[in-house]
């Protein structure tokens, strides 16, 4: 056995356990559908390296050869629907179809040229390293946001497309690939080949379920910091997401306000309307707060019907604006389920982080302010410090935690 049939063999189990991952992975979480495609291709690799150990039993090799090639084509193009599936891009079906169906007659007729020629040898690998050059397209021209992974993984594909463009100069430098096709495993280049395919298959293939993993482990963690009934973040989750932006914010200098805002007369909603129409009035408000915050704003249902939003790089000025904007809209909010002429408030109270101050600090402050606007009527905005900014506001010392309400 020649150290490239060597290499296939081994390739041949590699190639069945990274299937098996990937299909593992498909079934664990259905949503994964780029997981699906992935351990296709896989398989077809394994398809891929049978037809290569079946060259040398055929005389005339120009048909197996083309499917050989094909194969391997094949392989790299699903490999490339998965990405499109993982990176929110259409599949191009129709040009990767007719590239494929074009670059298998090229290679078909160029393999009666002279086994060495540079221009049977190019026409063999540039549809790889153009397949792979896609790949990395298709990761970088994302709407997703990316990660350090994700642009090594569109590195290796592109270091990937460069050798399989430098193989028909590899295969010269070290003596050519073979006297004719039965005896291609036999030389050195065709270790050399192998091995080089085998580096960056694995390499790709682990990028990939890295990849796989980090997005099944970021949807357990945002499912453990997601309220259920909301659908905006837990107390648990907000403060952590509130620690983060506060640490981003103060790396960058920037200033932080805090909204703590509560549904007015809750009680009486649940009491009157029943516990599926207060579930309605959290939903709607929910929404609401979802729809009118910005995407680096973190909001989250704090208790029953307390919200929270922090608002990185605000003013206490730009904060209270924002909440009086909430406060107006939501109070004039149809509720869908309720009747017509029903009509819900919320209290809202607003604090912009003090120097040296952490977020336990700021939130006690937010619900102090909040506690005024309760006090004062509800339906009402009220902001902690800075007193002579607003003229109807309240100030709450620093530190002190109100009543029960």
């Amino acid at each position: 056995m020649s150290g490239a049939e060597f290499i296939l063999t081994i390739n041949v189990f590699v190639a069945g356990l990274l299937a098996s991952a990937f299909m593992a992975i498909a079934i664990y979480d259905p949503k994964r559908v780029a997981a699906r495609w992935f351990a296709f291709c896989y398989v077809m690799g394994i398809v891929y390296i049978g037809t290569e150990f079946s060259i040398p039993l055929f005389e005339d090799t120009r048909l197996i050869t083309a499917i050989n090639f094909a194969a391997f084509l094949a392989t790299l193009l699903v490999m490339n629907v998965g990405l499109a599936r993982r990176y929110d891009a259409a599949p191009p079906w129709r040009s990767m179809t007719a590239f494929f169906v074009m670059a298998i007659g090229a290679v078909y007729v160029t393999q009666g040229f002279e086994r060495d020629s540079l221009l049977r040898m190019m026409t063999f690998q540039t549809p790889y390293a153009i397949a792979q050059v896609i790949g990395a397209v298709l990761v970088l021209r994302s709407r997703q946001a990316l990660s350090q992974f994700d642009y090594v993984l569109s590195g290796v594909l592109l270091a990937s497309a460069l050798q399989f463009f430098s193989k028909p100069y590899l295969a010269l430098a070290v003596g050519g690939s073979g006297a004719d096709p039965h005896y291609y495993l036999q030389s050195t280049y065709a270790m050399v080949s192998q091995a080089l395919g085998t580096v960056f298959a694995l390499s790709i293939a682990l990028l990939l379920l890295v990849i796989l993993v980090r997005d099944i482990l970021a949807d357990v963690t945002q499912k453990s910091e997601t309220d259920a009934l909301s659908g905006l973040l837990n107390r648990g989750g907000f403060e952590r997401r509130a620690e983060t932006a506060l640490r981003e914010a103060a790396r960058q200098g920037l200033p932080v306000t805090l909204i703590i805002s509560d549904l007015d007369h809750f009680k009486s909603i649940n009491d009157n309307y029943g516990h599926a129409s207060g579930d309605r009035v959290i939903e709607a408000f929910a929404r609401f707060i979802s729809e009118s915050k910005a995407g680096h704003h973190v909001a989250g249902r704090i208790g029953g019907e307390e919200f929270a939003i922090m608002l990185p790089g605000a003013h206490l000025a730009a904060a209270r604006l924002f909440a009086e904007g909430a406060r107006s809209a939501f109070s004039g909010l149809p509720i869908e389920g309720l009747p017509p002429h029903c009509r819900f408030t919320a209290s809202f109270g607003v604090a912009e982080l003090a120097a040296g101050e952490g977020i336990d600090h700021l939130m006690i402050r937010a619900d102090a302010a909040l506690y005024e606007a309760k006090k004062d009527g509800r339906d009402r905005v009220r902001v902690s410090g800075t007193a002579a900014l607003f003229s109807d506001s309240t100030v709450v010392p620093f530190g002190v935690k109100p009543p029960n309400r």
